[in-house]
């Protein structure tokens, strides 16, 4: 990085003349940026003793050098008021290019500084008012009368013939914009202490400034001082595709096959031919109407007598509970008895496409578009589909819509369990989990996990128990699983809680799950600061040796990116075993 001065007139009395060609070496090595600049200084022309000229502007003398270590400085000063008045169009060329301007007069030439004043000032001002360029003016020499400060009262003032007063020097500053200096002699003291320190600050400045505007390109870093190590960015993690969500397709199959574990049975109201089963959790989750009638057969929430036809042109009048429920009815299956809920169908449409209903409330009540094709296609009567349409609505507690028309499928998703989840509400199994009481439904378990259906179906023990133990997984772990089964999301709150579910899932082989852990496990892996991860007290290696044990590629190939972008989290140890566990494996 470098910064461009542009110095102006001269600090001596005279200057060059009018007529003179070239400006002296010496009166540019002897002058205030040199004598500033010191031994640094050095012109342009390594085989040249002097300043070299600007090769578009022979008025400018060149010459460079650097402060701050590795902070370049080029000086481009032109002495001579007069020789830049011969081409002011490259003079102002050069001036579009500066970072600093310095104006250099003396006290003791009052007509060079009346042309600077009245000739060149209001040529420079709207220039520099333009560019917003810092302008140092710089007043060099010692009054006749100076013994002291500057004094600008009238009876200091018997040198004004000959000498620039203060309040002049002052008054140009401000029509200019400018700080105003005044030096009484080129000494250490006022070169560097006074002027440098002006000067110097406006080249941080200047530097700020370009920092900001160029971001990318920063200082270089010294010769001396140790550089730190460069780390690459960490690799992106690779993608894991998960599954489409099967949720409506399982409690579709358990609707279809899921008999054994149902728990309603359906019947026609003038007929008394058995209709179809169904099973009260997922109906009293999905519809409202099915849940007042259903939880209604408790004797400290209603009535003995439990009809529920008050009302002939509200959703009652569809439905109705039987006194008789059918209790400890026997399977075919060999399933142990249990209490069954028997409702009369009393709607002749509903009777006819009862099936048809009952599939549209498992897959989530929100297919209606399929539902109004399915009855239209078996009522084959307009008015009687718009009537059932109606009907329908009020199970699932849906006002109609402003038009006959169906809400479409992008605005509106599936329902779920999630009003079932660690519900006692037709609880038929309970889990012992640490202590830990978690209620649950064996209908959901079955329709959503292989190993639950087996464990439920088959002659094992908890097929006939209502008590089940779960061991080797803690409470909020599996209390996480059964969420996912009823709700169909994961959202681990850690990594810890991500790997725990993982395991879970692995263990009862819910792939959908699994895949989604991993995600979560890649995405904490990926954002976790290296501090953070090893604050966890997660072990890499055994993080490792477990996702390849258990076919996680994904995770595997994040920890050793990890490992590699962040050897400085964990001790030396641990990075001795990865290398021997990928030397044996």
């Amino acid at each position: 990085m470098s910064v461009h001065i542009v110095a102006l007139g001269s600090e001596c009395p005279g200057g060059v003349g009018p007529g003179d060609e070239t400006t002296g070496p010496g009166q540019i090595q002897g002058g205030l940026l040199w004598s500033y600049l010191g031994h640094g200084a050095r012109e342009l022309d390594p085989n040249s003793v002097t300043p070299s000229r600007h090769p578009l502007n022979p008025a400018f003398m060149e010459y460079q050098s650097r402060v701050f270590g590795d902070v370049r400085v080029m000086v481009r000063d032109c002495p001579s008021w007069d020789l830049s008045d011969s081409d002011w169009a490259s003079i102002r060329s050069v001036l579009e290019q500066a970072d600093i301007v310095v104006i250099k007069y003396s006290v003791n030439d009052k007509l060079a500084f009346q042309q600077v004043r009245n000739v060149y000032a209001p040529r420079l001002r709207p220039l520099l008012r333009h560019w917003g360029v810092p302008v140092i003016l710089v007043a060099v020499g010692a009054r006749l009368n100076d013994e002291g400060p500057p004094c600008t009262c009238p009876l200091c003032a018997s040198d004004w013939s000959s000498c620039v007063p203060h309040s002049e020097g002052l008054q140009l500053s401000r029509d200019l914009g400018a700080t105003y200096l005044e030096l009484p002699s080129l000494n250490n003291f006022f070169v560097d202490r006074y002027f440098g320190s002006v000067l110097e600050y406006f080249m941080i400045q200047c530097l700020k400034q370009k920092a900001k505007e160029r971001p990318d390109k920063r200082r270089g870093h010294r010769f001396n001082e140790p550089r730190p190590p460069h780390l690459d960015q960490p690799a992106r993690l690779p993608l894991v595709r998960v599954e489409e969500s099967s949720f409506s397709q399982d409690l579709q199959w358990l609707l279809e096959r899921g008999v054994q574990f149902a728990d309603v049975a359906f019947y026609a109201g003038d007929s008394g031919k058995e209709l179809g089963w169904a099973h009260a959790s997922v109906l009293c989750a999905v519809s409202p109407y099915f849940r007042q009638l259903l939880v209604g057969r408790q004797a400290w929430e209603r009535p003995v007598s439990r009809c529920t036809c008050r009302d002939r042109d509200g959703p009652h009048s569809l439905l109705s509970t039987w006194d008789g429920g059918i209790d400890d009815l026997p399977r075919a299956d060999g399933h142990p008895p249990g209490h069954l809920s028997r409702l009369v169908v009393k709607e002749p449409l509903l009777c006819l496409c009862l099936w048809e209903t009952l599939m549209f409330l498992y897959r989530g009540a929100w297919e209606w578009e399929y539902l109004e094709e399915a009855i239209a296609e078996k009522l084959k009567n307009p008015l009687a589909v718009a009537q059932l349409i109606d009907r329908i609505r009020s199970f699932v507690g849906r006002e109609k819509a402003p038009r006959d028309t169906p809400t479409p499928r992008s605005q509106q998703g599936p329902l779920t369990l999630g009003s079932l989840f660690n519900s006692p509400l037709y609880s038929d199994v309970i889990f012992m989990v640490q202590g830990s009481v978690l209620p649950a439904h064996r209908a959901v378990l079955v329709a959503r996990c292989d190993v639950m259906a087996a464990m439920f179906s088959g002659k094992y023990a908890e097929a006939r128990s209502r008590v089940v133990p779960i061991h080797g997984v803690s409470s909020d772990t599996f209390l996480a699983f059964l969420e996912y089964l009823y709700t169909d999301t994961c959202c681990p709150a850690s990594v810890l809680q991500a790997m725990a579910v993982l395991v879970c899932a692995e263990m009862y082989q819910v792939k959908r799950l699994q895949h989604l852990c991993e995600v979560c496990v890649c995405a904490y892996l990926q954002s976790m600061p290296s501090r953070e991860l090893a604050s966890t007290g997660i072990s890499v290696i055994r993080l490792l040796r477990r996702a390849k044990a258990s076919l996680y590629i994904s995770i595997s190939t994040g920890v050793c990116l990890i490992k590699v972008s962040h050897l400085c989290f964990e001790s030396f140890g641990p990075i001795i075993s990865l290398y021997f566990h990928f030397k044996l494996t």
